[in-house]
């Protein structure tokens, strides 16, 4: 049991508070409260206290090939032990040799053991071919496998993302057009793209000798990144191709009703479609739209229809491109499908999930942060000054978590982007609450997206993007120092198993007929839009409706579903979800009693034999925190404390322990001001009060003091010793009665016997 205190007991001074209110301009960091970053070159030699190189594989895939475990839903070495993957996205295919060495032995240091190469492997531009391929990129690929491979960090392969327009020179039907879609079910399209995986599978690797087919470096390969038949995008097809897929239909609905002219028999007065054309075997694909729309009599029939014939042909081209990778190819990788949404969640995600059962693993990406977060001209990809943002931890608004997922038994699920979305100021909770949840629920690996850098980004200003006297900034570099930071502690912690795994509080049984009608789940994983601090199942005195089941259970424990089982087969713990969810108190405890997450305070805390610590704003609950094995006493306004053992012993009696503090870090001279700004459009338009950025900053990179002392109930350790950014030693303090007063500039800090 985790208690605050509101009282100092250490005799702490702490003068400083950091950081605005929310949705209030910040409070600059300056000289006064926080202090410059840099990271030093690394030689990376055997005098780094905090090196977790020695966790990965001296070489990955040096026992084989990753697979699944026993009951398919998780990971095992070639060996057979189990694995659990700490992972990022990454650029560094495009990396120079120097860099990529350094970078993946930087990875493997903070304890990254899983890397995603995120490209796109044809060539897009107006004159090539519609085989060609970007050797530069397939080169920059081999290269990283050998970088990564010698640094015990496995990797996972995505080659395609349909986001671009197809080039006329490819002589696709129809000319230039979005490639969104066309992967399902053309087949010039998918010949190019076996043409294209062909190369890139089975060229052999100069750097390691073996085609990534046979390299067991590459654990996981995704057939393609974020494209899907059942999202909005689908609504882009141009005509040739629309009645493509309406052959297809046509094909589908000739095998299930006999014929195609039974089947629009049966859907009586149904409303017709433009591309209805039985004598030519065409049976019009409506937009997805309809399918978010509710309907009755003969239109529900036939798109009932048409979303079994989605389902069931996307499914199917996954098990063909599956079927083409291992058996014509040759690949021994585990596979994945996609990551990807739908048009209407509730109602179409499952059947997205059911398409992706024809191969291996279950996928996802998921960014943190709401829709209104972050608003500018350019907020997709770039921070422009005078743009607009809310700060807002994920702390009050659970739902927005990317470890709440509902994972299909025997599927290994993976998220394969997510971030705490820049330029906000909250991130530090991202790797603590990821590894915390992680571990809870059996979410089997988290990559972070993206590392643009090297090392850590000390310079993310970009001198092509130029608004008035300033720059602006990339938007996905991950390797800003209030993420990455936080890697060590959290990816210790996480691959070791220093928090158990949560037996399933739900388990959600859905009969087809239920998917094909487009039937809403009684627990959802749907991506969150708005505003969700204050949901009504967060309240007390909330009432279900229908059989809904509370959302809080992706924080008590795991949620999994069995697709195409009979809906008598579900399993609920109702005691679990009653006696640990206190709305009254808005605190959610795991079933393991190791977490508890408490949405009113904006605190999380975790409490484990090997593990403890705190992440969210310190200051407002009383600054001090009392666990099993220490107490922490903090007044920063906004903080990240983790406290794990070094050595695989409890923290009781552990004789190398790390303390691991991240706070907040802006730019030099970052300033913003108050604002109100307008989301949406007409009549769905409304404000929000947040912040305007005034100035973007320029380097070094500041970060918040660290105001934190620490009592540990441990007479072994004696001696601390502060750590640099790199891990090594830079002051070595005496352990008086337990107690550790930090030093503002500490983020590592490494508890030792003085023997």
């Amino acid at each position: 049991m985790i208690t605050k205190i509101s009282r100092p007991i250490f005799g702490i001074l702490c003068i400083a508070i950091f950081g605005g209110f929310l949705h209030a301009a910040e409070v600059p960091l300056d000289d006064s409260n926080s202090w410059p970053f840099s990271q030093p070159a690394d030689t990376f030699t055997n005098d780094a206290l905090l090196d977790l190189r020695s966790l990965n594989e001296k070489q990955s895939g040096q026992s084989g090939f990753i697979s699944l475990s026993l009951d398919k839903n998780d990971f095992v070495r070639g060996d057979g032990e189990p694995i659990r993957f700490w992972a990022v996205g990454t650029d560094a295919y495009k990396f120079t040799d120097k860099e990529m060495n350094e970078h993946c032995r930087w990875l493997a240091k903070i304890g990254v053991n899983l890397a995603r190469l995120h490209v796109t492997v044809c060539v897009k531009k107006e004159g090539a071919q519609i085989s060609d391929v970007n050797q530069e990129i397939i080169d920059g690929c081999h290269r990283f496998i050998k970088a990564a491979k010698d640094n015990g960090i496995y990797v996972l392969i995505s080659p395609y993302y349909a986001h671009f327009d197809i080039p006329e020179s490819w002589g696709v039907e129809g000319g230039k057009q979005h490639a969104v879609g066309l992967i399902f079910f053309n087949s010039k399209v998918q010949q190019a793209y076996k043409k294209w995986t062909r190369t890139f599978y089975t060229s052999v690797n100069p750097h390691t000798g073996l085609p990534i087919a046979k390299d067991p470096t590459v654990a996981i390969l995704q057939i393609h990144n974020e494209d899907s038949l059942f999202f909005w995008t689908s609504a882009a097809l141009i005509d040739p191709q629309k009645k493509k897929l309406g052959k297809h239909f046509a094909d589908w609905l000739g095998k299930k009703h006999g014929s195609l002219e039974t089947a629009f028999l049966s859907w009586g007065d149904a409303r017709e479609h433009e591309y209805d054309d039985p004598a030519n075997g065409v049976a019009g694909v409506f937009d997805v739209y309809f399918l978010t729309q509710d309907w009755k009599g003969d239109m529900a029939r036939r798109i009932r229809d048409q979303t079994q014939f989605l389902a069931e042909f996307q499914h199917q081209f996954y098990a063909d491109m599956g079927s083409y990778l291992r058996d014509d190819l040759g690949c021994r990788q585990l596979l994945n499908a996609t990551n990807w949404r739908t048009a209407d969640d509730p109602k179409l995600k499952a059947l997205e999930r059911h398409s992706y059962h024809a191969l291996d693993i279950d996928a996802e990406n998921e960014y943190v942060g709401s829709d209104f977060q972050h608003k500018g001209g350019n907020d997709g990809y770039r921070i422009d000054p005078g743009d607009f943002l809310v700060n807002e931890s994920v702390l009050p608004k659970p739902y927005e978590m990317c470890t709440n997922w509902t994972q299909e038994e025997g599927h290994p699920f993976i998220v394969t982007e997510t971030a705490w979305k820049n330029p906000n100021r909250y991130q530090s909770e991202g790797p603590f609450l990821v590894a915390a949840y992680q571990s809870l629920n059996g979410v089997d690996a988290v990559c972070w997206f993206s590392c643009q850098t090297p090392r850590y980004e000390e310079n993310p200003l970009k001198s092509f993007w130029r608004i008035g006297d300033q720059l602006a900034t990339h938007k996905w570099n991950h390797c800003y120092p209030g993420m990455m930071a936080g890697f060590p502690a959290n990816a210790l912690l996480f691959r070791k198993g220093y928090l158990k795994q949560a037996k399933p509080v739900v388990i959600e049984a859905r009969p087809w007929e239920d998917l094909w009608n487009r039937k809403a789940p009684r627990i959802s994983d749907n991506e969150t839009y708005g505003d969700q601090r204050n949901p009504p199942d967060l309240q007390p005195g909330w009432k279900p409706v229908g059989d809904e089941i509370n959302r809080v259970a992706f924080q008590i424990g795991a949620v999994h579903s069995k697709l195409g089982a009979n809906s008598d087969q579900t399993l609920i713990d109702t005691d679990s979800l009653s006696r640990l969810f206190n709305p009254e108190k808005g605190e959610i405890h795991s079933s393991t009693e190791e977490l508890v997450w408490n949405y009113r305070d904006e605190i999380c805390t975790m409490n484990t034999p090997k593990a403890q610590g705190i992440t969210g704003f310190l200051k407002k609950n009383g600054g001090t925190f009392t666990f099993t094995d220490l107490t922490i006493e903090s007044q920063n306004r906004y903080a990240t404390i983790n406290v794990v053992s070094l050595d695989d012993r409890p923290l009781g009696s552990s004789e190398k322990v790390l303390i691991q503090v991240v706070t907040v870090n802006r730019l030099s001279g970052y300033k913003t001001k108050d604002a109100t700004f307008a989301i949406g459009k007409g009549d769905k338009a409304y404000n929000v009060q947040g912040e305007q950025i005034v100035r973007i900053g320029k380097p070094p990179y500041r970060i918040a003091n660290t105001e934190v002392c620490i009592k540990i109930k441990n007479p072994k350790l004696t001696k601390a010793t502060v750590l640099d950014i790199n891990g090594y030693p830079v002051k070595t303090m005496t352990i008086k009665n337990g107690v550790v007063t930090l030093p503002s500039s500490a983020i590592y800090t490494v508890l030792q016997s003085g023997e």
